[in-house]
């Protein structure tokens, strides 16, 4: 729960350098918190992580710098 509350914290950040790394702060907690549902069978939580995932996936790379 803490390194999503960090990874939101960053994203919202002015700075593009803490905006990236909240993406990937993000990421691992959504590994974190696919292991604890596995581990916990809570199968709908393990595909929700990898829902949010995948729009993580999606910020970060839209967060990068376009080559026009």
């Amino acid at each position: 729960m803490a390194a999503t509350v960090l990874a939101a914290w960053l994203v919202a950040s002015t700075q593009r350098r803490r905006r990236r790394l909240g993406f990937w702060v993000f990421l691992t907690s959504n590994v974190l918190w696919t292991i604890w549902g596995v581990h916990t069978a809570a199968w709908a939580l393990v595909l929700l992580q990898f829902c949010l995932a995948a729009m993580n996936i999606r910020g970060a790379r839209k967060a990068q710098p376009q080559d026009h």
